[in-house]
């Protein structure tokens, strides 16, 4: 064995990671550029300490993969400029333009890959170390998300006015999310919304409404598509008004009817964090300035409280699971989001008053409640701490292999490795202070959000065989499906609804089945809102359709084709109350027979 191999297994030996760390260090230095200084001298001799430098090489395989893939990286981090002091926009922006020139859009972005890479192995080795406070972590990670969505937009906007024309419009991307705050993870989703001023035509059958959705279009598909020299960033618009199911781009008044007639309270939390990052400020400028009464109501609804309270069940019930409750960081009880929900409902209840709390920025808004007193100070301090520590963890998670992680590991070697990264001395030492700090979240939580909550009594599934689904269904009822966007008044005529239909529901002889075709009916006839009223406003009908499709499938399944027939029944006389639903159908469909013949 020459004294290079000793070397590295010796380092290796000592680390948190033996087996990567020297897999890493054996390719590093078969690969290390002959006309470099010694590959050991680098390491030995490195600005953040040698310790740091190891560190990172066993926590994290991508940024280890990125070293073994460029070994120049380790030379250009090895520089005191880059890798002892934050880096701000300027610094980085500056960085890609002398890697890039003017060809940054060449081989599909590989020099703008290229460089986000190497500043993600860069801000992950200084937080290793424990030279960079949180705040200058998300902040940059931010930056380079912002650089890369700037510089993308900016040549695609390009190519598509040379092809298409110049529409006489702006166009804005805003951020929402954690990018809005400038708060983004190592493996954060970046959460845009694409806003146009005005529509318009560029040719007779081409409108600014298409020109934008295209390049919008485009965007996402630069950014979801893979490349040997490394990702840009996930880019999700579900957060967009109707969600998937709408267009990618709206117009300005657009926006407005939107949310003027269908926000919902979950949407003025996304918007609170609402920044523009790219295109137009002037666009996006207006777009907050209008939409500041939705974000900020003068007079915030009674139940705003319980329907964030009812978001996070949801979420715990259906994305977080019960054995995931108490180690998923993010989304469990006590996680970052609870900090993050009980923020955002002082800023949604006082913000109208107190512009002081419209900020995107978590911290920032902390510090606004207690300046305020609208959170007691040792409550702001617990959130601090607990937001502090828990995106620590979270970071250590995701760092490792740059995937959209939140949960602590069970497996006692990972759990380990996670405890020692964090400069805790054991698992066993981690474990207390994670779960304190999460009970702590926990209990602010349960104080301001749900403190005065009442659980909906379990009776009402107790009639279903398979309460989970019941449960989900009634739910899919009153908030819509992932591709729906319910108004808020059509939540308020469900809730009497429920009782109504749960009454009957409980009369029937399969409550499953009945309820399973009750929710295909709502789905097909659309109309939800004037659907809901009818039967809250007509209970004898609400008992013919319950009790026909508890009865009879080829009724069931005529009404659900032909929604439109329940319409034209109540246009008639009034429900006779000796005859069913079901024979209401067979009359109207065989007139209908009788006309086609």
């Amino acid at each position: 064995m020459d004294r290079g191999d000793r070397w590295i297994r010796e380092k290796a030996a000592a680390s948190l990671n033996p087996a990567q760390v020297e897999t890493t260090l054996v390719q590093l230095s078969e690969k290390w550029p002959a006309t470099a200084p010694s590959f050991v001298d680098i390491i030995e001799q490195f600005p953040l300490g040698e310790a740091a430098l190891l560190h990172l090489l066993a926590v994290s395989s991508s940024c280890a993969a990125r070293l073994i893939r460029n070994p120049e990286t380790l030379l250009w981090l090895h520089r005191p400029e880059t890798c002892l002091a934050a880096r701000d926009y300027g610094e980085m922006f500056n960085d890609l333009l002398t890697l890039a020139g003017n060809s940054i859009a060449a081989e599909n972005f590989a020099v703008l890959r290229f460089w986000k890479g190497r500043e993600m192995t860069r801000i992950a080795l200084r937080e290793l170390a424990n030279v960079a406070p949180l705040e200058e972590t998300t902040g940059e990670l931010s930056q380079i998300a912002e650089i890369c969505i700037r510089r993308v937009f900016e040549s695609i906007n390009a190519e598509f006015k040379q092809r298409y024309g110049s529409p006489d419009a702006e166009f804005a991307i805003l951020a929402l999310g954690k990018l809005g705050g400038a708060e983004l993870n190592h493996s954060s989703d970046v959460d845009l919304l694409f806003l146009y001023s005005d529509e318009g035509q560029l040719s007779p059958h081409f409108s600014y409404h298409e020109f934008f959705n295209r390049l919008g279009k485009k965007l996402l598909e630069i950014f979801s598509m893979p490349h040997p020299v490394g990702s840009l960033f996930r880019v999700d618009l579900r957060l967009r008004p109707e969600g998937s199911a709408g267009p990618l781009a709206r117009s300005l008044e657009s926006m407005e009817n939107y949310y003027a007639g269908f926000g919902e309270t979950w949407e003025r939390l996304a918007l609170i964090k609402a920044r523009g990052i790219g295109g137009s400020r002037e666009l996006a400028y207006e777009f907050l300035r209008q939409h500041q009464p939705f974000v900020y109501p003068s007079s915030p609804t009674p139940d705003l409280l319980d329907e964030i309270a009812n978001i996070k069940r949801r979420i715990e019930r259906e994305v977080v699971g019960p054995d995931k409750l108490e180690r998923n960081v993010k989304l469990g009880t006590g996680g970052i989001r609870e900090i993050e929900f009980v923020v955002q409902a002082l800023q949604l209840i006082h913000g109208a008053h107190h512009p002081f709390l419209q900020e995107s920025s978590t911290f920032k808004a902390l510090r606004a409640l207690r300046q305020l007193d609208l959170l007691p100070p040792d409550e702001v301090l617990a959130l601090d701490k607990a937001y502090r520590f828990l995106r620590r963890v979270e970071h250590r998670l995701q760092i490792e292999a740059e995937q959209q992680t939140h949960t602590v590991p069970q497996e006692r070697v990972a759990l380990r490795r996670l405890a020692l990264s964090l400069r805790f001395s054991s698992e066993e030492d981690f474990t207390p202070v994670l779960r304190e700090n999460m009970r702590a979240v926990r209990s602010i939580f349960q104080r301001v959000i749900s403190g005065t909550h009442v659980e909906p009594a379990q009776i009402d599934l107790a009639i279903f065989s398979d309460q989970k689904r019941a449960g989900k269904a009634l739910g899919d009822l009153a908030q819509g499906r992932t591709s729906f966007h319910i108004a808020p008044r059509t939540r308020q005529i469900f809730r009497k609804l429920r009782p109504l239909l749960l009454e009957w529901l409980a009369r029937s002889a399969d409550p499953d089945a009945t309820l399973n075709q009750f929710v295909r009916f709502v789905e097909a006839h659309g109309l939800r809102s004037l659907l809901f009223e009818l039967l809250v406003t007509n209970p004898r009908l609400l008992e013919l359709l319950v009790k026909t499709f508890d009865a009879s499938r080829s009724a069931s399944e005529l009404l659900i084709r032909r929604p439109q027939l329940l319409e034209e029944i109540t246009r008639g006389e009034q429900l006779d109350q000796a005859i069913t639903l079901e024979e209401h159908l067979r009359h109207l469909t065989s007139l209908d027979s009788e006309a086609s013949n």
